[in-house]
């Protein structure tokens, strides 16, 4: 009797998940991970807390039940951190090593900037890498929107729209302070969708006096209460040509170099307080902005790139980056996808300063 021929052994596909955690990933994971077991031609391995999994050599398997209905959870199953893979010569050196340890054919990065920064070094160095973005910030130039900031800006939105009753009920000025780091997007957009009064953001400068003038009117015009929303990474300027965020830095950053924002909401609060005389209080959105369950947009478009990243594996086109481009999910290259931060264009705040006041 002949021997049956011996099955092939599939070529395994890594996945991991670096940076602040978004709503979405797990769509994305989801979606990878279901594409590979429909094709049949890879199996899949999650890499465990981003870039210290690769690192660490820290891996789980990943198979279409460890996926099963986890699309509408926040966060990651896999988890992540921020680890510069290179961040000198010696860990550089560690990471490519240990990718090829793995036994990986091709890794799907799924990240930002930095995650996906660290990507393309790999793919510079003969490592088959496919990248997904994923940022909170919306501010990948290679890309028309990432998944995670719909869910973000409904958050923030929402809370604003809460505050709203308060301020009101006090008589009040309520600073809210969203993310964002040194792109306005999130405050921008969830400052026009809750009906702020004032929205500060990194692109644009604003003089504290500017800002006071227009509460000060506000107030003066018959308007009981304020509602101003500011970016962590906003410029508000001082006396002496000093940017309050540059006055709020510790100097502290993370290992890719980032200087840790925080703060400008209470400090201007305080000068709105002292300035005006208007009864002022600040909220800090922080990590509430990242939690929860994604909305559809999220977890459909973190679903599609998913696909479209196992495709780009299957094809064996890598060093690519997917990007929504007309609604269609396209490849382009991860120099490409990371080169330029995008920033809120000068027009769009023009149509938000029509509300302000």
């Amino acid at each position: 009797m002949a021997k049956k021929p011996k099955s092939r052994s599939k070529k395994k596909v890594g996945i991991l998940t670096g940076g602040g955690d978004c709503p979405g990933l797990n769509g994305v994971i989801r979606g990878i991970v279901r594409k590979c077991e429909y094709e049949g031609k890879f199996s899949c391995v999650g890499i465990l807390e981003g870039w210290r999994g690769v690192m660490e050599r820290n891996t789980m398997p990943l198979g279409v039940d460890a996926v099963a209905g986890i699309h509408h959870r926040g966060g990651t199953i896999l988890r992540t951190s921020r680890t510069n893979p290179f961040k000198d010569e010696g860990t550089a050196k560690k990471a490519i090593a240990n990718v090829k340890k793995l036994g990986l054919h091709a890794l799907i990065a799924i990240g930002g900037d930095d995650t996906l920064g660290a990507a393309y070094k790999l793919s510079q160095n003969k490592i088959n890498v496919v990248g997904v973005p994923k940022t909170i910030d919306n501010d990948l130039s290679g890309t028309e929107v990432t998944f995670g900031f719909d869910t973000a800006i409904n958050i923030a939105m929402e809370a604003i729209d809460r505050l709203h009753t308060t301020a009101e009920s006090h008589n009040r000025v309520i600073v809210v302070e969203v993310m964002g780091r040194h792109a306005g997007w999130i405050a921008l957009e969830s400052g026009l969708a809750a009906g702020a009064d004032l929205i500060a953001i990194p692109e644009v400068p604003l003089s504290i006096d500017y800002i006071c003038d227009v509460l000060t009117k506000r107030h003066a015009g018959g308007k009981r209460f304020s509602i101003v929303v500011v970016s962590e990474g906003a410029k508000i300027m001082m006396p002496g040509n000093m940017a309050l965020s540059e006055v709020l830095k510790d100097g502290s950053v993370d290992q890719f170099g980032h200087v840790r924002l925080g703060g400008i909401g209470d400090a201007l609060a305080k000068l709105i307080d002292d300035k005006t005389g208007l009864e002022t209080r600040a909220t800090v959105l922080g990590h509430i902005q990242r939690g929860g369950h994604p909305t559809a947009f999220d977890r459909i478009l973190g679903t599609r790139f998913g696909i479209a990243a196992a495709d780009l594996v299957h094809k064996g086109d890598f060093g690519k980056m997917v990007a929504l481009k007309a609604d269609k999910v396209v490849p382009i290259s991860l120099l490409a996808g990371v080169k330029k931060l995008k920033t809120v264009p000068p027009e769009m705040y023009e149509m938000a300063k029509v509300f302000f006041g």
